[in-house]
């Protein structure tokens, strides 16, 4: 398992050292369990770990802190977003002791956590399963549930709900079968003596933990989106963390948080120092499409996951606008090679049960579509300090190259329709719908891809209105009663709208548009 991410430091640390635990008796704190947090004071974190009995008890402890200090937090500490001076978090401690409580425990554990899993860790035969899980079978300790409750209700506390949520992921990955870590050279225990902690009692904080993140996701602001992130990426760190992730319909609000992320250039002007740092746009893109290529190991594994990436084209829309938009080499890097794992994916191994087939072929007709020939072949001008970013590249060029070839140009229209990325081109042309308007049936009679062009006259994208306006008359001229069915389906009413529009290139092929629904011989008025 890998060192236990990061998390900037409590605003109100330098309050920590002066917390005096008598006074607080609604913390309902034993003599010994004082006792325990002023000798884990004045001790390294290792001395304290060395002791399985210590551990354990010293963790039950804070967790404890946790759940009486949040009952009560008047939310002063909550507010606080800079870091303090240690006169500045004094008063802190002052007008909310349990507040600066909470963030104190929660340090703790991280602190704990990033021990458990450093090589100290592995040559002296502790982990996260000697402290966290109890019993002859291993089980999750029920104290868990008081950092689920610091997640659930943080009340806008960005330290607390961001390190508590890495901290309960962390604490969970260790259950992962994927995760098991077999004694390495050096380590005392044996393989007889490795506590092997129960999956089954971590499933239920796993999707609870999973749930939360999903929640956060689907919000615009960069800093809530921001709390989840090292959570997230921890949980994509094992291949349980990955299932259950994409099962929840992670892959589409993630790849949402990609585009809303990719097309804004600076974060929240109100958030704080720390927020500022986490939630920068680049260095925010990067996590998000670090997920995203982390899930894209699963594309084999699971018939579901190659769905969800094929849903609405949203993953390889995202990934693609991240590859053309080159805003670092960074977030280059992981979304290629997410891109490269979607264009190499099979469903051989677990083929979908009754539905179409969903490979690379499906992926790379989606990348066409999107346009990433265009930006690999601008990729391919620039110079780059990474070699694997020049092996995906020449990789992917290769392969789009050979998929566009066995494409008909139906099937490139068609993936360009369905996945909203309209461009410009011969597909778009009179001659073209001559040829194939019978085509806009589709297979089962439902002219989806009209449906489509309609819904893409509201589009943000002027240009891409444009063409939706020009596909639709076109249908309307070559398809047999083509302007009744554009009509019955709402088109006219949608293009009408567009005629007053500022853009004049908008304007005037929604006038076009409309004129052909209205006019049987469009070439004599032409």
């Amino acid at each position: 398992m890998s060192k236990v991410s990061t998390i900037s430091p409590s605003p109100v640390a330098k309050a920590f050292k002066h917390i005096q635990w008598d006074p607080l008796s609604s913390l309902r704190l034993s003599p010994q369990e004082t006792a325990l947090l002023r000798m884990a004071e004045t001790n390294p974190i290792e001395y304290t770990l060395g002791d399985a009995r210590d551990a354990t008890m010293y963790v039950r402890v804070l967790l404890k802190l946790l759940a009486e200090a949040s009952i009560n937090v008047s939310g002063h500490v909550a507010r606080i977003t800079e870091e303090c001076t240690e006169n500045r978090a004094l008063d802190a401690l002052d007008a909310d002791p349990l507040g600066v409580v909470t963030h104190y425990a929660i340090a703790k554990l991280n602190e704990i956590l990033s021990t458990l899993t450093s090589p100290w860790a592995a040559e002296n035969g502790v982990s996260v399963a000697n402290v966290f899980y109890a019993g002859s079978e291993c089980l999750l300790i029920e104290q868990w549930k008081a950092l689920l409750r610091i997640i659930s209700k943080g009340k806008g506390d960005s330290y607390a709900q961001r390190s508590a949520a890495l901290s309960l992921a962390t604490v969970l990955l260790a259950a992962c079968p994927s995760q098991r870590i077999r004694p390495g050279r050096g380590a005392k225990e044996t393989t007889s003596s490795v506590r092997i902690p129960s999956y089954a009692s971590a499933i239920e904080p796993l999707e609870a933990l999973t749930a939360w993140i999903i929640t956060q996701l689907k919000s615009s602001n960069a800093a809530t989106v921001g709390t989840t992130v090292p959570a997230m990426m921890t949980l994509m760190g094992a291949t349980e963390g990955r299932q259950i992730f994409a099962a929840s319909g992670g892959i589409k609000y993630l790849s949402r948080q990609l585009r809303q992320r990719e097309s804004k250039s600076s974060p929240s002007p109100t958030a704080s120092g720390s927020d500022r740092k986490a939630n920068s746009p680049v260095q925010q893109l990067y996590e998000l499409a670090f997920c995203l290529w982390c899930l894209t190991y699963e594309l084999n594994n699971f018939a579901d996951v190659r769905a969800d990436f094929s849903k609405d084209g949203l993953p390889v829309m995202a990934l693609v606008e991240l590859v053309s938009s080159a805003p670092r080499e960074k977030v280059v890097r992981v979304a290629l090679a997410a891109l490269r794992n979607l264009a190499t994916c099979s469903a051989d191994v677990n083929p979908e049960p009754d539905a179409p087939r969903i490979d690379s072929k499906v992926f790379l007709g989606e990348m066409i579509a999107c346009g990433l020939m265009k930006a690999i072949g601008l990729l391919q001008d620039r110079q780059f300090t990474d070699p694997d970013i020049v092996d995906d590249v020449e990789s992917l060029h290769k392969l789009l190259q050979e998929n566009f070839k066995d494409m008909t140009r139906w099937e490139v229209y068609q993936n360009e329709v369905e996945t909203g990325q309209l461009q410009w081109g011969s597909t778009h042309t009179g001659a073209f719908f001559k040829e194939n308007a019978k085509m806009m049936e589709g297979k089962d009679g439902d002219f989806k891809l009209v449906k489509i062009l309609i819904s893409l006259l509201s589009s943000k994208d002027e240009d891409i209105a444009a063409i939706a306006c020009h596909d639709l008359g076109e249908f309307c001229r070559y398809y047999p009663n083509g302007r009744g069915i554009a009509k019955r389906l709402g088109a006219k009413d949608i293009a009408m709208s567009l005629i007053e529009h500022d853009n004049p290139e908008l304007q005037r092929h929604a006038l076009q548009c409309v004129s052909k629904m209205m006019v049987q011989n469009w070439e004599y008025v032409k």
